[in-house]
């Protein structure tokens, strides 16, 4: 029976998570499967993988084949230099004890190269944070810049019309209008009151020789009574 080393999908839409496992060539990707020989995320940087070696590597000596994609994190966790050193031992090229040795020092060397790798990650990591902050801050002072002089423009703008709007106050001098009280002269209509010479028809009172009339007849009814 063919088995295939390869990797089976799980995990959230948008955020895969990996099983490798030993399967038979005819089944499905997701199907049915041998043995669970580790796991596989990539949301992380670098990538977790978590895998049984040994395993791994028995199902390699079994002659198990893996996918490209499995094949490059066996490479990485250092599976097929196991596998390799394994079949060195067989055909008598090391001993299996120095087989061992070799694989250990990979591995502390890998181990050295993936805390550096780390390490390197992480100062990019905050590299990138102090400059997203030193942009934002410069973003954050230049809008502030525009919205000062934006506030200075309106201000300057708002005083000159200010000052443009003053000279309507200068129209005072239509108070200059006040002239208009000189047509108190119409005052001088007062005249009328020189019709007072009405009063002198008083000459009315001229009518007294009215009365030497009456003394006329008084001294002529005097005459007759002295007759």
């Amino acid at each position: 029976m063919p088995v295939r080393i390869r990797l089976q999908r799980h995990g959230k839409k948008g955020s895969p998570f990996y099983w490798i496992v030993a399967a038979d060539v005819r089944s499905k990707r997701d199907g049915k499967y041998l043995e669970k020989i580790g796991t596989f995320n990539p949301n992380t940087n670098p990538p977790i993988t978590n895998l049984d070696i040994d395993s791994a590597v028995t199902w390699l000596q079994k002659g198990a084949q893996p996918s490209d994609t499995a094949r490059n994190i066996l490479s990485q966790s250092g599976v097929l230099l196991k596998n390799h050193l394994l079949n060195g031992v067989k055909k008598g090229a090391i001993s299996e004890a120095e087989a061992e040795k070799k694989f250990q020092d990979w591995l502390s060397k890998k181990s050295k190269d993936n805390e550096l790798l780390k390490s390197k990650i992480q100062k990019e990591k905050e590299k990138n944070k102090e400059s997203k902050i030193a942009a934002e801050k410069q973003a954050s002072a230049k809008r502030k810049e525009k919205s000062d002089a934006a506030a200075l423009a309106k201000q300057t703008a708002e005083e000159a019309s200010a000052t443009e709007e003053t000279p309507a106050t200068e129209e005072a001098p239509a108070t200059e209008e006040a002239p208009a009280t000189e047509e108190a002269p119409a005052t001088e209509e007062a005249p009328a009151a020189e019709e007072a010479p009405a009063a002198e028809e008083a000459p009315a009172a001229e009518e007294a020789p009215a009365d030497d009339s009456k003394s006329k007849n008084n001294n002529s009814s005097v005459e007759d009574d002295s007759n």
